[in-house]
């Protein structure tokens, strides 16, 4: 059933992407071949006045097959012709699929938190100290007080407690720069030294930063909404920080997870929930994880994907300017096909991973 779900899932977030793009098109009066959802051989359709709308075998994928998207190719020339409209529309038709992701991120995000903190449950933990440990060595005005809320870590925005952890855990040095709110007002404590210790808590020996934090908050129709938004925010930073980590070879290739991985995931976290409603709400945090990730992914200026195809648009833009002419069509489908076959192949090695990842579990 969690095996189900999780694809019915990952088919309406590709989905919703296209369907961006198609509504997009169709805004700015672009002609619209075919709107497919899935890949593969037909397997329902309906001709419409001027689009083909079909249904595929397989549930992954789909497009939203434009007039005119190829200036080589039969009808370019015509006034609905994708190529033949302004730029600045072709770029917003283009980036429509990644907002559609974003927008299906958010309102999946706010299902979640309403689901999870209905009947009035506590859900999150708010970044603010509410005490210290036994033995904790920076307490005080140039360290941190009771009532101080997390505002940054090393830069990076803490929205929820969680992101305290995960940035502390990022944090290579000795010490840390950390913003709070203190009375009102943003307080910079620079090159702090907080790193693990050993405390004694609750009878127990742990290894813990020494901070105590609010205990869950009611989570106000307000705050769900709030939340949801930063759920949001933070998983588009999390591709950021992601794509920092394998850059600095924190984090390699293999570490990738494509459909298999994902599906396999959701399904793992469904089994081991311990009520329905939680293998609902993970499953469904994981989809709008993949939705944020999706959004981004797609505009990353690599050949073939949408970000690629607007970068060829501005380095066309940049060569008429200077040289006076149009760049050659051809040049820019040599460059999104070479973009495909790298895709195409990174698809295929994480898909093996996957599958040997999973056997090996």
């Amino acid at each position: 059933m969690y095996i189900i779900f999780s694809i019915l899932i990952l088919g309406f977030l590709i989905a919703i992407h296209e369907f961006g793009h198609f509504i997009a098109a169709r805004i700015f009066g672009v002609g619209v071949n075919e709107f497919a959802i899935g890949m593969g051989p037909k397997i329902l359709k309906k001709q419409g006045k001027k689009t083909l709308y079909s249904l595929r075998l397989i549930p992954f994928g789909g497009f939203c097959e434009m007039v005119g998207e190829d200036e080589e190719e039969e009808g370019a020339d015509r006034p609905d012709s994708f190529n033949r409209k302004a730029g600045w529309k072709r770029i917003i038709i283009l980036v429509a699929g990644a907002f559609m992701n974003f927008v299906a991120g958010f309102l999946i995000l706010v299902i979640v938190y309403f689901i999870a903190a209905s009947g009035g449950n506590n859900y999150t933990t708010a970044p603010t100290v509410t005490g210290f440990m036994e033995g904790f060595p920076l307490e005080g005005e140039e360290g941190l007080m009771a009532g101080d809320t997390i505002y940054e870590v090393n830069g990076e925005r803490v929205y929820y407690f969680s992101n305290f952890n995960a940035f502390m855990y990022l944090n290579t040095g000795d010490t840390v720069d950390l913003v709070v709110i203190r009375d009102g007002e943003k307080v910079t404590l620079g090159d702090l030294p907080l790193r693990q210790q050993t405390y004694v808590y609750n009878g127990e020996t742990v290894l813990k930063y020494g901070l105590l934090f609010e205990d869950k908050i009611e989570m106000t129709t307000g705050r769900k909404l709030q939340y949801a938004w930063y759920n949001t925010i933070d998983y588009a930073r999390q591709v950021r920080i992601s794509v920092q980590m394998i850059a600095r070879g924190q984090a390699g290739i293999s570490d990738l997870t494509g459909v298999v991985g994902v599906i396999d995931m959701m399904n793992d976290v469904g089994q081991e929930a311990d009520t329905l409603k939680d293998a609902v709400t993970s499953i469904l945090s994981i989809g709008a994880l993949i939705a944020v990730n999706l959004g981004i992914f797609n505009l990353l200026p690599i050949p073939g994907l949408d970000g690629g195809r607007i970068l060829v648009m501005f380095v066309s833009w940049a060569y008429f300017k200077i040289a006076k002419r149009k760049l050659n069509a051809k040049y820019e489908g040599y460059v999104n096909f070479g973009g495909f076959v790298v895709m195409m192949g990174l698809m295929i090695f994480v898909l093996f991973n996957d599958v040997v990842r999973i056997i090996g579990s």
